[in-house]
């Protein structure tokens, strides 16, 4: 038995459609006798260079152990599936049960997005309170004016 990882750029228009292909490369893998250790979906990533006229594909790894017999045919199937626009398919000395480079950045990278869309809603939150603060404070003043003009 041979450890691998096996990486997929699949069609970004597949997106929607991802958890369906897992399942049938999943069924694929198991049928050659492979063991699946590790999934990580990375998701959308911007590619280098455009592949088949897609600029962002979607990506996942796969890490997984099998018989070096049936990689073949792996690869095989791979190159005749139209939602894969690249592969590539390495033999490693042992499996890492840490998250992949490229997952990590990825959850950076949605850190980073969703902490900046909260700062500018929180200065927009922060202005809106001032505002009704100011609003109320002038409506305040208004009515204790007309009370003074209505005693007088």
């Amino acid at each position: 038995m041979k450890n691998y990882e096996i990486i997929l750029i699949i069609n970004p228009n597949l997106s929607s459609k991802v958890s369906n292909f897992q399942k049938k490369f999943e069924k694929l893998l198991s049928d050659n006798s492979f063991e699946i250790k590790k999934v990580e979906d990375i998701g959308r990533r911007q590619l280098a260079y455009s592949i088949n006229n897609h600029h962002k594909g979607h990506y996942l790894l796969y890490r997984m152990q099998g018989n070096p017999q049936n990689i073949n045919e792996i690869e095989t199937k791979i190159k005749y599936d139209d939602a894969i626009i690249r592969h590539l398919i390495l033999t490693v000395s042992e499996l890492s049960g840490e998250d992949s480079v490229l997952l990590t950045e990825a959850l950076e990278n949605k850190n980073k997005k969703s902490e900046s869309t909260e700062e500018p809603i929180k200065e927009e939150v922060k202005e809106e309170v001032k505002e009704e603060a100011k609003e109320e404070a002038k409506e305040e003043a208004k009515e204790e004016a007309e009370e003074e003009k209505g005693e007088e």
